[in-house]
């Protein structure tokens, strides 16, 4: 039995890692899985690249980060497996939200509305608002700059962006301390179940299938260990299909919500999985069945692409310099090579190809596969913006330089 530490934060989407523990899988591909919980992005970081653990549940865009050298020790990292796209969730305070769209349906469905809406809304708010986000480096926050750039806003000067763990989001926002945040799944849920807040903006209408969490290794211990590296990404595959059937998400909802993993109610959990969005204290739930995938159309590949869409918008707001040495670094990140050599024997559909057109599939898609049928869902941004990867200065050339 091989043993394997793996770092994760208390969220909805650690689903795979945790089922795939619990259920047995990583198991039965010979590996037992210790699971270290851990507070916050900075901390997981850490314990990755000094070693504490072999692999982590990480931000996409972190791991990218850490590999340029953006966010404090430098470290070459690998993703090769993704956890999940969307499950994340805008919210703000009651307050706030009165000035937006009242019927709650329509403001979820209109992305691009609710923006401008929110534009309107800063001019009159007590203060310049304070929105929490749980790193810099997170998808939800890249999210985030993206949407309000739409509407004008420009996230660095007419909001306040303050970093903190997804755990402290509820309780920051009941002392006052931020007037709203974006973060994955349950928090979002539970600002709203405690009357402090209403949901503004879902990642999955922001940009369908968005990338979220990952599998990060460290590139090097991936390189010399492609066994381990192969059987766990096996494990994973199953406990993620496992993950997406809706007749296990009651147990996956209970099985998340222990002290060991998430440590919230699980009707509160249930909500993400079964894509039902509960807007505002009181009202009904509202469907939204993408909310949350873990496996079906592909949502484990690593497209090259996506980790270049991430790298644009690193660039977009000044993060890194963009160079061709960057963006090779930053595609190298994703690594859908040992994603079909780990599990070229199964019966997961293989992507033929490791990058595509981001934003381009408005309808379900039939695309080639090296093994099984493979139907791409829709992946667009509310923008209409389509991501070429091998037109990357052209896009960026479309947005204005950053302040």
């Amino acid at each position: 039995m091989t043993s394997l530490k793996i770092a994760f934060l208390p969220l909805t989407d650690a689903a795979v890692l945790a089922v795939a523990r619990e259920r047995g899988f990583a198991e039965e591909e010979g590996l037992a899985i210790d699971l270290v919980r851990t507070t916050s992005w900075a901390t997981l970081r850490d314990r990755l690249v000094f070693g504490q653990v072999q692999a982590a549940h990480m931000l996409a865009p972190l791991a990218i980060a850490v590999t340029l050298g953006l966010s404090q020790q430098p470290a070459a990292l690998a993703a090769p497996y993704k956890l999940n796209v969307n499950g994340n969730m805008l919210v703000m305070a009651n307050d706030f939200a009165r000035a937006l769209e009242p019927d709650i349906a329509a403001r979820l469905a209109d992305p691009l509305g609710t923006a401008h809406d929110f534009a309107a809304a800063i001019g009159l708010w007590k203060r310049k608002p304070v929105i929490g986000v749980v790193h810099r480096f997170s998808s939800h926050a890249i999210m985030l700059r993206y949407w309000l750039a739409s509407a004008g806003i420009d996230p660095d000067r007419d909001v306040l962006l303050r970093v903190l763990p997804p755990s402290l989001t509820v309780e920051a926002m009941a002392a006052g301390e931020i007037d709203g945040f974006i973060a994955g799944e349950p928090w979002g849920s539970a600002a709203i179940d405690a009357g402090l807040a209403e949901a503004v903006a879902i990642g999955e209408r922001i940009w369908r299938r968005g990338v979220e969490k990952v599998l990060a290794f460290r590139t090097g211990w991936l390189e010399e260990n492609p066994d381990p590296v192969d059987r766990l990404l096996r494990a994973l595959a199953r406990a993620a299909a496992w993950c997406d059937d809706p007749a296990h998400h009651e147990a996956l909802a209970h099985l998340l919500s222990g002290p060991r993993y998430v440590d919230q109610p699980a009707d509160l959990l249930l909500r993400a999985l079964d894509g039902r969005v509960v807007a505002r204290a009181g009202d009904p739930p509202l469907a939204s069945p993408d909310f949350m995938l873990f496996s079906r159309e592909a949502t484990a590949f690593p497209w090259r692409s996506q980790a270049l869409w991430i790298y644009s918008q690193l660039v977009r707001w000044g993060m890194v310099d963009h160079s061709p040495a960057h963006a090779a670094q930053a595609a190298a990140v994703f690594r859908p090579d040992v994603f079909r050599r780990a599990l070229a024997d199964s019966d997961v559909p293989m992507p033929g190809a490791s990058m595509k057109l981001e934003g381009a599939v408005e309808l379900p898609l039939a695309v080639g596969s090296r093994r099984g049928e493979l139907t791409l869902g829709p992946d667009r941004f509310f923008d209409g913006r389509v991501f070429d990867p091998e037109r990357l200065d052209d896009f960026l050339a479309g947005f204005p330089p950053p302040r």
